[in-house]
């Protein structure tokens, strides 16, 4: 990763608006960033492409306010309407050599991996960070098999330079584990966004991270 982009986030925060309960999506989002998380993936498949375009729209007027990074999950094209920080990739996306070549050097680029495999070529190939897991057990991973475990986090951390976010399953009482593997930072969604107090949340989890990179840019 080129130093000068400042991967300044430790928590990355995944939007899934059907566990928003009765309030909007961007509500819950603002209570996050108050509660310090400064890295959000506006991950809503479902949506149609307008659709996604306003939301990602409104996110990103937020996450200036709060100088936080939005990661547009998949969809370059969105990132670029609404001049997003970066896009967040899977194995079955655009390949990450052209992604990069449409957004250029100054954008974030994650993809997610659940092996070493993917993680290795990840870097190899440009990737400015990754997700990888799921490490524990989680519902809304377990298409991808079982979980992948600590010690397999652990071994990653430590192969890659880039930054490793553990996903899957993470929660205030296994922060310390996935933290002492090596791991650069968390990634979840439900957590927080499925939180009756997603501010309260986010203040608690972040407490219990390394701290994250201060922005050079």
């Amino acid at each position: 990763m080129n130093p000068a982009k400042g991967l300044d986030f430790n928590l990355y925060l995944i939007t899934d608006r059907n566990q928003t309960g009765n309030l909007r999506l961007v509500d819950v989002v603002e209570e996050a960033l108050k509660g310090g998380v400064r890295g959000v993936q506006l991950r809503e498949k479902d949506l149609s492409s307008r659709e996604l375009y306003e939301l990602a729209y409104d996110l990103r007027k937020l996450t200036s306010r709060y100088d936080a990074r939005l990661i547009v999950n998949d969809r370059v094209d969105v990132a670029m309407a609404v001049d997003a920080d970066g896009v967040h990739l899977g194995l079955n996306s655009l390949p990450i050599h052209r992604v990069r070549r449409l957004l250029g050097d100054h954008k974030l680029i994650g993809l997610s991996c659940h092996n070493q495999v993917n993680a290795i070529m990840a870097q190899e190939k440009g990737a400015d960070f990754i997700t990888f897991g799921p490490v524990y057990y989680t519902p809304s991973k377990a298409q991808y098999g079982k979980p992948v475990g600590v010690d397999k986090l652990e071994i990653v951390s430590h192969l890659l330079e880039i930054p490793v976010f553990a996903l899957g399953g993470i929660k205030r009482d296994n922060i310390h584990e996935v933290v002492a593997a090596g791991a650069a930072g968390i990634s979840l969604v439900s957590a927080i966004i499925a939180s009756d107090d997603p501010r309260g949340e986010a203040e608690a989890m972040i407490s219990l991270l390394p701290p994250a990179r201060p922005r050079t840019t």
